[in-house]
């Protein structure tokens, strides 16, 4: 079972980096009229929620533990790599890239590994986006440019009672 799910994430982040790649200069995208029935992303709008996500150097070749680099190369992360929202209840999330040289990503796959969208992360920019999520689960996101390491979920859960 583990070993079909890797390799399903696998070809998709194939699929998806080269399909829309978003290096500095290259296109992004937000979710398509299909995928919007499962989550809508404004670059605006008013928001029930929010939360920051940061881009973490952990090892870098410029500080980072040299043992650490040389058998890994650079590795980063997002922070906080857990969120959760509510179902139907814009959220906003605003992702600071805090790395003065390296760019990043956000690609969002749904449960069943579909990419959602994808969007540069520049260098020492702040990109704010508010997402509704409209059906429940686990939804993962990742930086294409630093796998295997640079990814994190989002879990969906039902809408807030009243």
């Amino acid at each position: 079972m583990l070993r079909g799910t890797l390799t399903l994430l696998t070809a998709a982040l194939s699929v998806a980096a080269m399909a829309k790649p978003t290096r500095l200069g290259e296109p992004s995208y937000l979710p398509d009229a299909a995928a919007s029935r499962i989550v809508s992303v404004t670059e605006s709008g008013t928001a029930a929620a929010g939360i920051t996500v940061l881009t973490e150097a952990v090892a870098v070749k410029e500080t980072g533990p040299r043992a650490t680099v040389a058998r890994f190369g650079e590795v980063y992360a997002f922070a906080p790599a857990f969120v959760a929202v509510h179902r139907d209840e814009p959220t906003e999330i605003s992702f600071w890239n805090l790395q003065p040289d390296d760019d990043h990503d956000f690609m969002l796959v749904d449960p069943d590994s579909n990419v959602l969208m994808k969007v540069l992360l520049p260098a020492l920019q702040k990109t704010t986006y508010v997402f509704t999520f409209h059906e429940e689960g686990l939804f993962t996101f990742y930086c294409t440019m630093h796998q295997p390491e640079m990814s994190g979920q989002i879990l969906v859960l039902p809408i807030r009672s009243a």
